[in-house]
């Protein structure tokens, strides 16, 4: 377990942006390249470790004990080059405590003269690229008329501001409480206590659920703490204040009992997403519920022209066999691969989450002293953009005079059944682990990266289509 601040070295060394020579993906490219050998190493990546559970006050208490961000912050000043990153561990609960359920990214990632931040990182994309390189550009619909919540623990005082910022940058249309696109709600009826580093976790939620479907409204819901407990009474508190479609971004490790919990997924015309980990193989709870879309992780490039080139596994992303769901009926009659017990596999779908292949938020409220623009990655930047995604297939329903989708992920499977190479990015390379095929990404589903990316232009259609 290494000591908050200290500093740990890596075999590659790092040059900082204008130095380099490079264009900004050969550069990105480069630095993905040194990310996943420096993981295989286990020198980046130790992994968000969930290693406990315990039961207090009645309610369920998932522990991480060994949650590592590796922050590495490039700094392109004369005195700092060629000098190795360091990497920061940073504690997500109060108090010193290691959080209950906290999935958030693992690396933050920027060149920079000096330290300001004060710039989104060039390597990092930005909400034009991954528009069209997911084809969302070639979706006239944005989500109009469609409530995105994003439910995360603790309060993020400068979320409002954070978002506004990001929106300008990119020249997205402003969301504020004033125009009635944002609203920051308290589950519990109270302002939860500041928690810097799950502030870095709304930043991303808030921003990048915006970025894909700038037309629809953001409800950020904050739980009082990182407890599992609380967790699921944000997501009940998102559906009574006229959530659509809710994106977890947290996750914890499978409990015995888990499938008590899984009522809070279902409600009619809500879809429900969730990350699926970002430790490599490995199922997490609550991706696990046959009730929601799990969300796993990939690595985007894109060719010189800025469209869509290919994408393979990313290492981190969550994927497995599930201990305690059962299989639902459209993964039966899917069918997913060596299934044997008849029990749920995870993910159902996936989207850039690398951190070398990030994207840029603002988070101005700061972590370890840094406070900015950083490149962000994991499944849990992820997941909120295929929340978006739902926004605006809803959109376009109820434009149809349609209702929402409900039980989403029974009409992701059958559209991935009839068409998987039309609705989905072929996801073939690459793997979470060395637990042989189930590691693998492979043809049709695997337990990496699910069906596969969507190919928006043809699977919002899709999926505003089905009955």
């Amino acid at each position: 377990m290494f000591q908050s601040g200290t500093a740990l070295h890596s075999n590659h060394r790092y040059q900082p942006i204008g130095s380099t020579g490079l264009s900004p993906q050969s550069l990105r490219d480069r630095i993905v390249s040194k990310l996943e050998a420096s993981t295989a190493n286990q020198a980046l990546h130790p992994g968000a470790r969930q290693t406990g559970v315990q039961m207090q006050s009645g309610g369920f208490r998932n522990i991480i004990r060994g949650l590592l961000v590796a922050g590495t912050i490039l700094v392109a000043s004369q005195a700092a080059q060629g000098q190795q990153p360091f990497y920061l561990q940073i504690h997500m609960g109060e108090n010193g405590q290691d959080p209950i359920g906290f999935m958030g990214p693992h690396y933050f990632i920027h060149q920079a003269a000096g330290a300001s931040l004060s710039l989104p990182p060039t390597t990092a994309f930005t909400p034009s690229q991954i528009r069209r390189a997911y084809g969302f550009d070639l979706v006239a619909n944005q989500g109009a008329g469609q409530t995105i919540a994003l439910v995360d623990a603790y309060d993020d005082a400068n979320a409002a501001n954070d978002l506004s910022v990001f929106s300008k940058q990119f020249n997205l249309p402003a969301c504020t409480a004033a125009n009635g696109c944002f609203r920051q709600l308290y589950s519990s009826g109270r302002k939860p206590a500041a928690n810097a580093n799950w502030a870095v976790e709304i930043s991303l939620d808030i921003e990048w659920a915006h970025a894909i479907a700038p037309q629809a409204k953001i409800l950020l819901v904050e739980a009082p703490s990182n407890n599992l407990s609380d967790l699921l009474a944000g997501v009940d508190y998102a559906v009574r204040n006229g959530a659509s479609v809710v994106s977890m971004s947290w996750t914890s490790a499978e409990l015995s009992s888990e499938r008590n919990l899984d009522n809070h997924f279902v409600s009619t015309g809500v879809t429900f997403l969730a990350a699926s980990g970002d430790s490599g193989s490995g199922v997490n709870y609550p991706a696990a519920s046959p009730d929601v879309i799990a969300v796993g992780g990939t690595s985007l490039t894109l060719d010189k022209s800025g469209n869509y080139s290919s994408e393979s596994a990313w290492s981190g992303s969550g994927g497995g066999l599930s201990k305690y769901e059962y299989e639902p009926v459209s993964q039966a009659q899917f069918p997913i691969a060596n299934d044997i017990h008849g029990t749920r596999g995870v993910p159902d779908v996936s989207y850039n989450a690398n951190p070398g292949t990030g994207y840029a938020i603002y988070d101005s409220v700061g972590v370890s002293g840094y406070s900015g623009w950083f490149q962000v990655g994991g499944t849990s930047a992820a997941t909120p953009q295929w929340a978006a995604l739902i926004a605006i297939t809803n959109s376009q329903r109820v434009a149809a005079r349609k209702a929402n989708l409900s039980a989403t992920g029974t009409s992701v499977y059958a559209l991935g059944k009839s068409s998987l190479a039309g609705n989905f990015h072929a996801v073939t390379t690459g793997s979470n682990g060395s637990c042989g095929t189930m590691c693998d990404a492979l043809t049709g589903y695997d337990y990496v990266t699910g069906l596969g990316t969507p190919q928006s232009k043809v699977l919002i259609p899709a999926l505003a289509a089905r009955p």
